[in-house]
Order: structure tokens, then sequence, then C-alpha cells
């Protein structure tokens, strides 16, 4: 949810980043030339009260007459050329130079230049420049008219060039482009402590409805931080947690006590068949299908009590050798599986791992029975123990008849028991008692198909101590 909600965040924080900092990035550069243009607008002032009184020589000639002013003006122009690199000029209405700086340096015909001095002609100041950017090599040029008697008579020009004013701008940029930066890895680094925050009661309810899915009931939200709301949701989650736990705990009782006191009846009942059995002729059938019937119930009331016992007794986990006690029930189910004519062949390595040994046992004779009893007549079962780093498995596979994948979704489950298999002795219990065992502690039995045909049955129990990190 981290990775889903973090980035979210991420991108919501820069496009708002993006937007305050782009317009603050245009304004820096607007604000950049502004000042220049300002400048060369000042400059043009001083040049045009300059020219205003320099003489116009007469028409048709090609120089100017000795004229003091004339000459004042074009060394400002020379040495504001020499000083700032600015080429500037002062040009009557006819585009001759009254002065200019470089000498060679005149108006072209088609330009920014010439549409700033044709805007000066009609007594306005040129438009303000368009703005350059710091990638562009654009110039800037300002045009002044220079008013006489009410009548504009020649036109300043200046044709500044932009490096300087360009790496102000790119300064600027890196400046607020750091500034962005820090913001947004401080931003990064508050969405990190707020998503944290924020989901680490989530992980720890998640983590607990996990282990109460998988049948460790005692486990409960611990107090963490959070949002309020969450917090009174983990709080809620706990009371939710005690209550289902004191319904099983009701159940279970009720099960064992239930299982408990119809056994003295039962054997009661039996005892009473078996001297009934006594008066009437050997053979009846009517008294063999009764007693089998009342057997078959004793069965499922000491199969309903061992599975309220397992749902609530502590498992004993230790350090068990799981090669050696999965060969001790092979070899104590070689007699029944001879007698059905099914060989039952195992694969027993030494290989240690962490598991209550009578709670294992149980859990082998339960599966090992089943694939014997639904093992066709020499048909083959066998049983391997292999390890995988964390966990050892022990394997057992038939070559009967197998189940559907409907019925592999439901094996294990109480009373269940396949629609084809519904004439085949037992109670439906014992996988369901198996599989309590192995949860409390710390196992699981899981089935899937045996190719060609058969069921494939694997219980698997840790190689480290439950509770231990390794």
């Amino acid at each position: 949810m981290r990775t889903r909600l973090l980035p979210l965040l991420i991108v919501l924080m820069a496009a708002v980043l993006l937007a305050l900092g782009v317009p603050l990035a245009v304004s820096v550069a607007a604000a950049r030339q502004q000042r220049v243009v300002v400048d060369r607008i000042d400059d043009t002032a001083r040049f045009s009260a300059l020219a205003q009184y320099v003489t116009e020589p007469p028409s048709g000639t090609q120089g100017g007459f000795p004229d003091e002013r004339a000459e004042t003006l074009r060394t400002e122009l020379a040495r504001y050329y020499e000083v700032y690199g600015i080429r500037a000029g002062v040009f009557y209405r006819n585009l001759r130079p009254m002065a200019n700086a470089p000498d060679d340096w005149g108006l072209p015909r088609t330009g920014v230049a010439r549409d700033a001095f044709n805007e000066a002609l009609v007594s306005r100041r040129s438009h303000d420049p368009e703005q350059v950017w710091p990638w562009q090599r654009h110039r800037l040029v300002v045009a002044s008219p220079v008013i006489k008697d009410g009548d504009v008579i020649a036109v300043v020009v200046t044709d500044s060039p932009t490096g300087q004013m360009r790496s102000a701008t790119l300064h600027g940029w890196l400046i607020i482009g750091a500034g962005e930066i820090a913001a947004m890895l401080l931003a990064v680094g508050a969405a990190l402590r707020l998503t944290g925050w924020v989901l680490r009661p989530v992980r720890v309810l998640d983590a607990t409805t996990h282990d109460i899915a998988t049948g460790r009931l005692k486990s409960r939200v611990a107090a963490a931080g959070g949002p309020p709301e969450l917090q009174r949701l983990a709080r809620s989650f706990n009371e939710m947690a005690d209550n289902v736990e004191d319904v099983l705990e009701q159940q279970r009782a009720f099960v064992a006590d239930a299982s408990h006191q119809l056994r003295n009846p039962l054997s009661a009942l039996l005892l009473r068949i078996e001297l009934l059995a006594l008066e009437l002729p050997e053979g009846n059938e009517e008294i063999a299908s009764v007693r089998t019937e009342g057997k078959r119930l004793a069965q499922v009331l000491d199969d309903l009590l061992d599975l309220a016992l397992a749902e609530h007794a502590e498992a004993d986990v230790r350090l068990t050798d799981v090669g050696a006690l999965t060969a001790e029930r092979v070899a104590s189910w070689q007699p029944v599986a001879e007698s059905r004519g099914v060989r039952l062949v195992g694969a027993c390595p030494a290989v240690t791992a962490w598991a209550d040994p009578v709670t294992l046992s149980s859990a082998l004779d339960a599966v090992i029975d089943n694939a014997v009893k639904f093992t066709p007549e020499d048909g083959c079962v066998e049983v391997t123990v292999e390890s995988n780093g964390r966990t050892s498995t022990v394997v057992v596979t038939d070559c009967g008849p197998g189940l559907s994948d409907e019925d592999l979704t439901r094996i294990g489950d109480r009373f269940w028991r396949s629609a084809v298999h519904q004439n085949v002795k037992g109670s439906g219990l014992g996988l369901s008692i198996s599989r309590a065992l192995l949860e409390a502690g710390g196992g699981s039995i899981a089935y899937d198909h045996q190719e060609p045909h058969g069921l494939r049955v694997t219980v698997t129990v840790p190689r480290s101590e439950p509770g231990r990190v390794t």
C-alpha cells in the first residue's frame, strides 16, 4: 500500500512545486530583462539629450560641420561601446548617422532594430523587446526619439548583447532549481514519515489478521501510533477478535462436553446391544447393523473430542528428527498396507525441524491411513522426507482415484467426504484434526493432484524455532 500511496504524494508535491517554480523562473527572467531595458532607456534618453543640440549638416553633404556637441556625442558613444560592448547610434530620419559606435554599424533595412526606429519616428518609444531566454542568442534593441522644437529630428538606437543577462537569468534559475530540489527532498522525507505514521497501524492490523486467519487466535493488534481513526479501528478489531475467540471457545467446549457426555450413554447402549445379541440367533443381520452403526457413532464422538482438544491444546514444539519419526510411522503402517495388497515405501533421510512429535505422528497416521485406504490393490504409496532450507516436508503420494479441483478446495473440512467415497469407512474428521494439530505448532498441510492420477499430500513443518526470526 505504501508503494502506491507514496508515488501519488510525490507526484502531487512535484506538481505543486512546478506550479510555483515555473512562474517564479519566468518572473526572474522577466525582471532581469526589465532591468536591462530600463538601463538602455536611460542611456538612450541621455544620448537623446546630447543629440538635441547637434546641428544637422546641409542636405546633400557627406560629412558634418565641425561641431563641438557632435564630437562630444561621438566620444560618448565610442566610450559607451568600448566599456559596455553595446552598439549605439543616433540616426537622422533619412537613416544617415549623426554619430554611431562602432563607425561601421548602421541600421539594417529590416528586422527588430528597423522596427524600433520606425516606432520612434512617430514620437513613441519602442515596445518592450520580446523576452529573451537563456538558450536564445537574441539581442535587445531599444530606440528613443530625439525631439527638437516639437519635431522628431533623429532616433537614438541601442543594440545590446544579452550574454550577461542570460547568464544572470540562468544563475537565478539554478538557485530556484536547487531550492526546488531541496524542497522536494524535504517533501519526500516528510511523505515517508507521514505514510509510515499512517500505514503502520494498517500493517500491524494486516499481520494480526493473517495470524488469526492461520489459527493463531491469541494474536491482537498492539498499541501503535497513527491517526485516531486507525487507533479506534485497532481497538474495535481487538474487541471483535476477543468476541470471536470467546464464541469459538464456547463451541469447542460444547463439542468436547457433548462428546464426553454422549460417550457414557452410548457405551451403555452398546453394552445392552451386546447382551441383546446373546438372546438372538447368531448372525442376526439387524443386530450386526445396529452394532456397526453404534461403533461408528462412538468413533465420531471420539474424533469430535480429539478435534476439540486439538484446537484448544498448546503444541509441545521441540527439535525433532522428522526423518526418523516418518520412518517409524511408515514401518507401523506397513502391515496394514500389505494386508490390502498395497506397497508402502519410504525415503526418509535424517532431517530435523521444530514440531510436536505427537502431533506430527498423528498427522502422518491420518495421511498415510487415507493414502492406503484409497489406493487400489497392487498400487503404491510413497512417503518422502525433504528439506528446502526454511522448512522440512513429508510428501505422501498415492495412485488412487484422486480428487477433483473442487474437492481439493474442501478436503480437510469437518465431516466433509468426497461424493464418490461415501461408502469408505471414516468420520470425515481425521484430516481436520491433523490440520488443527499442525497449525498449532506452526506447520501446515496441503493437497494437490498427483500425475497421472492420485493425491499428493504435503506436510510442512518449520526448521526454525517458532517465534524466532532467522
